[in-house]
């Protein structure tokens, strides 16, 4: 599965971030400059993160294509939210199970055209997914290992499974972009097409490049009717002290950045229009390996977890940006419906207890050495290192806080700052003891817990594997009972929260600011209808047609 929101989070050296922090703290208030009358024919400025110079490349199968390409003139055949409940129906209607979950059957939404004009049909479907089993490169979400085959009858798209997996749908439903199989045909390898001439079925055109900025105008062939944010222009910023001026100078109005104090440096310059939410994107962990015998043990984890003061975590490492996690690790507030009634008290949130963490190894049979250190039985002292990437500077000053506190408490832990690649290598074949790193998650808390608990999942770093929880993730994947699927959800949280087979630090967050001058229906904390950053595809279209010009 794809991590969401953590590698894309445009976090910079604090360095950097306070020095752009202090030059924009110290810039007067701006005033409105022009007025909201104008609102219709003004271009929504946005900056898609932080790129350095555009290339002009509009493939949907391109991990360098433009922001935009996927939602914006791509779609699916549904959305899913992941910051709340909603199932948005795109080129698709309705689905429903059947055969005993192993056959997805699609309605399509009938009269949809593509942007030349011609009608998207049941075809263009059964060659999107065809051409991933063509080209497997292109396959990234490995539809073709669940998949038998998909045909067409009439307008509905058949998907036969070789095994019922019910939550695989969302990779096959919200995860797969639908192209024009007459375009897309022509091409021996679509993989290296730059497709700077897009043709999708989304609500927008690609219409000018440079590489400074590009435009999108609003399709009015869209089948959702032509949306009321006429254009669209992505800017150029490389630095964060220079996306981060003109934001406070109130020339963007959609981002993504980190802003370190951002009630200062951007809502105070202009309050009534200048905005933030940072959605929660993903529960962080401090994952142990679970192969070494000292972090083998509950009791040494139980401890670990009652030494870390989490609000320090959010309050100093991550400016209060990331709130702490909870014991089961469900990502909340998107995932509170999952949390089970009976779930205990003690497992509903976390209490900082350096006291606790040392009578735990004491009551586990751990003992102090001459320096301090608590040691097991058969003499090992309690010492770990912390891994974590050189140059994420806010993990960078957790995993400090965090061997601090270890410290405090008699386990004794140093940071290695490692080069992403070699972090990477290593805590995906088991070489390190602990690290900091990031979770997945989907449209339900299953997506977080195969990736945390399946045996040889890619995001079980730490080495998990528990018949209990093996039971539930297949109660949950060969389901389509909602009933029988919370209960299996029920059974992994408790895991979680009982086992601490990783241990849940803060929530990531996706960096969000919005201007609502000339444009109001954004999403926010009070209404939460889609991710909200310009780099959450396809969810950015959708943020796009809830627009409408201010009056």
């Amino acid at each position: 599965m794809k991590i969401v929101g953590l590698l894309r989070r445009g976090w910079l050296p604090s360095t950097v971030a306070l020095a752009s922090a202090a030059v924009l703290a110290g810039c007067g208030q701006s005033g409105t400059t022009t007025a909201a009358s104008n609102a219709p024919q003004h271009a929504l400025q946005v900056i898609p993160g932080l790129n350095g110079a555009f290339q002009d490349n509009f493939n949907p199968y391109s991990g360098s294509a433009l922001s935009g390409t996927l939602g914006l003139i791509y779609q699916p055949l549904f959305y899913f939210n992941l910051v709340g409940t909603q199932v948005y129906p795109l080129i698709g209607k309705s689905y429903q199970w059947s055969n005993n979950n192993q056959t997805l059957t699609v309605t399509l939404r009938p009269n949809v055209k593509w942007s030349n004009g011609t009608p998207l049909t049941p075809a263009d479907v059964v060659f999107s997914f065809d051409i991933l089993k063509k080209f497997p490169a292109l396959d990234t979400n490995g539809i073709w290992t669940h998949l038998t085959s998909v045909t067409a009858e009439g307008n509905q798209i058949v998907f036969q499974f070789k095994q019922p997996d019910v939550p695989f749908a969302y990779f096959i439903l919200g995860q797969t972009y639908i192209v024009p199989e007459k375009i897309w045909s022509q091409f021996s390898n679509p993989a290296t097409v730059t497709n700077q001439k897009p043709v999708g079925s989304g609500p927008y055109l690609a219409t000018n490049f440079t590489p400074e900025v590009y435009t999108y105008e609003a399709n009015p062939l869209y089948w959702g009717g032509e949306p009321k944010v006429h254009t669209l222009k992505y800017l150029d910023y490389s630095g964060n002290e220079s996306a981060t001026l003109a934001l406070a100078s109130n020339k963007i109005d959609w981002t993504d950045l980190f802003v370190p104090n951002i009630n200062k440096v951007f809502v105070s310059k202009d309050p009534q229009y200048n905005h933030y939410w940072f959605s929660t994107g993903g529960t962080l962990f401090l994952y142990p390996n679970l192969a070494n015998p000292l972090l083998s043990n509950l009791a040494v984890r139980e401890a670990i977890s009652a030494a870390i003061n989490r609000p320090q975590l959010t309050n100093v490492g991550e400016y209060g940006y990331e709130p702490p996690a909870t014991p089961t690790g469900l990502v909340l507030p998107p995932e509170k419906t999952w949390i089970d009634p009976q779930l205990p008290a003690q497992d509903t949130h976390f209490t900082f207890s350096p006291a606790k963490a040392v009578k735990i190894l004491e009551n586990a049979g751990y003992k102090r050495n001459a320096q301090g250190i608590f040691t097991a039985p058969n003499g090992t002292p309690l010492s770990f290192t912390i891994q974590v990437p050189a140059g994420w500077t806010d993990w960078d000053t957790d995993c400090s806080l965090m061997a601090q506190d270890l410290k405090q408490v008699g386990i004794n832990a140093t940071v290695e700052q490692l080069s992403f690649g070699a972090y990477y290598s290593d805590i995906t074949t088991g070489h390190y003891q602990l690290a900091m790193s990031w979770s997945n998650m989907g449209p339900t808390p299953y997506y977080l817990y195969k990736s945390l608990l399946a045996p040889k999942n890619p995001g079980n770093f730490e080495g998990w594997s528990n018949p209990v929880t093996t039971a539930a993730l297949t109660q949950y994947r060969t389901s389509s009972n909602p009933a029988v699927q919370r209960q299996a959800i029920y059974t992994l949280e408790k895991a979680v929260a009982a086992n601490l087979p990783a241990i849940p630090l803060i929530y990531g967050a996706t960096w969000y600011e919005y201007r609502t001058q000339y444009f109001t229906g954004w999403p926010s904390a009070s209404n939460p209808y889609a991710q909200p950053a310009p780099y959450n595809y396809p969810a950015e279209a959708i943020v796009l047609t809830h627009l409408t010009p201010r009056s």
